[in-house]
């Protein structure tokens, strides 16, 4: 039974990297009847963003990813973490460090002068004489001096950390405020976690964790760090590759099946497989077989996903998730032959609404180009035939097999090719030559609506403005 968490910090919205840690954590976390927490890491009051807090609670509602227990917010623990810096001071393990800014900058200096690594000394680390004046003390963990610190680590193996690469790193600051990695651990062994699933950019804070955690005695849980997100240029991901808010994907008008499809695959396989439903998520994901390699954002195959999941849920999901978009079909008797029709092509909701307007709305103008290519000198008078066979026929036409059974002679009758016909009328019915097939809109809009849009496109000559 895994107990993971997602741990994000209020300071900006989640975008999809987030998302695919908070999905990895869930996934593994379900699948093994174990919990999924979520923990707010907002002990930074000066950069915490409360919008940007609620987006992360809008983004793990919209997408469905649900977790046990109440939300943990860190800066209502503050108590607890104070209590364990007092711990480690009383046992020796922490202790209070005076050394100044200046102080501090200037050992810097000297070791970037000798071409060392910029690291504190430990020169407070044994102090036992009197506390300079007028310097309000840091606490600093005293850290291994020797050895290594081993952990296996369940995507990259074996890690070895050499002790002197870690110096005894502060854990409260001047202000008494504890340090990102101490709460981090705290929280972590204190809330039982038994795996966690991050980012490979927390690679170098697991050494500082491991060492909070054998300093207290906790259990130290098993590490997964995931390899980042990169565009497709093998560079970090930024806002014009795909690096949005999850929330701005909702409103660009994907679906959140497709996007947890498409994020389980960035970093996650199973052989060829690219469809991938929450059931099979859970059946097949183990984060030890998550890649070693970074993954590439691709948004041809997030398109993809989308267009797949457009055509495969129900109609009325469809019409629930367009409301979003002002685009209001609940209700109308057409609805299911509309959602068919439109969706075949739609990669995106907002494409599909389009897609629907271009039905249901009366054109306000027509296509300059298609106008010009496809309406000639003769093109009213085989129209107006066509309109008074439709007229004749009206009291039978239903279906768009009905519409096809009398156009077909028609074209034949009047020796016409199908562009001939068809291109005019899609232009009268929707404005534009890129619309779906004609017999499916007129069965959709029925004779009269029909009658009437040829009607009038024909009075107007196909002019610019209807």
């Amino acid at each position: 039974m895994a107990i993971t968490r997602f741990a994000p910090s209020p300071t900006g919205y989640l975008h999809i990297g987030g998302l695919r840690t908070a999905l990895y954590n869930y996934l593994w976390a379900r699948k093994t009847n174990g919990e999924f927490r979520l923990r707010i890491e907002d002990t930074d009051t000066q950069r915490n963003n409360d919008e940007a807090m609620e987006a992360i609670l809008e983004a793990f509602k919209w997408v469905g990813l649900s977790y046990d227990g109440e939300v943990e917010y860190q800066s209502k623990r503050m108590d607890i973490y104070k209590k364990y810096i007092q711990q480690l001071l009383d046992e020796g393990k922490a202790y209070y460090c005076y050394m100044s800014k200046d102080e501090l900058e200037a050992l810097r200096e000297e070791q970037m002068a000798n071409k060392q690594t910029p690291r504190y000394d430990g020169r407070y680390r044994d102090f036992t004489g009197t506390p300079p004046s007028g310097i309000e003390p840091v606490v600093r963990i005293k850290a291994p001096l020797e050895g290594k610190i081993t952990f296996v680590d369940g995507v990259k193996s074996i890690m070895n950390i050499n002790c002197n690469e870690v110096d005894d790193f502060i854990i409260a600051r001047s202000n008494g405020n504890p340090t990102y990695n101490f709460v981090v651990a705290i929280d972590d062994a204190l809330m039982g976690m038994t795996d966690v699933i991050r980012g490979d950019d927390h690679l170098t804070n697991t050494a500082k964790q491991i060492i909070i955690y054998e300093a207290l005695g906790f259990d130290i849980p098993k590490f997964f760090h995931v390899p980042m997100i990169n565009n497709p240029q093998g560079k970090k991901l930024s806002k014009r590759d795909g690096a949005l808010d999850v929330m701005e994907y909702k409103r660009q008008g994907y679906l959140p099946e497709a996007l947890l499809n498409f994020l389980v695959r960035l970093g996650w396989s199973n052989k060829d497989q690219e469809i991938f439903s929450m059931e099979e998520m859970l059946e097949l994901f183990d984060p030890s077989n998550i890649n070693k390699s970074a993954s590439s954002y691709n948004q041809e195959k997030l398109l993809w996903l989308n267009s797949h999941y457009i055509k495969n849920v129900s109609n009325d999901r469809l019409a629930k998730e367009l409301e979003f978009f002002d685009c209001h079909l609940q209700g109308h008797d057409k609805k299911e032959m509309i959602l068919d029709l439109s969706k075949e092509r739609a990669q995106t909701l907002i494409e599909l609404k389009n897609a629907i307007n271009i039905i249901i709305n009366r054109p306000t103008q027509y296509e300059e180009k298609g106008v010009r290519k496809f309406i000639k000198e003769d093109t009213s008078k085989f129209m107006d035939a066509y309109l008074k066979t439709l007229e004749e026929k009206q009291e039978s036409l239903h279906l768009a097999c009905d519409y096809e059974d009398i156009t077909k002679p028609f074209i034949k009758e009047f020796e016409l090719k199908f562009p001939q016909l068809f291109q005019p009328i899609r232009i009268a019915l929707t404005g534009g030559t890129q619309a779906p097939s004609v017999y499916d809109i007129m069965a959709i809009l029925g004779y009269n609506e029909v009658n009437l849009r040829i009607r009038t496109a024909l009075d107007k000559n196909f002019n610019k403005e209807a």
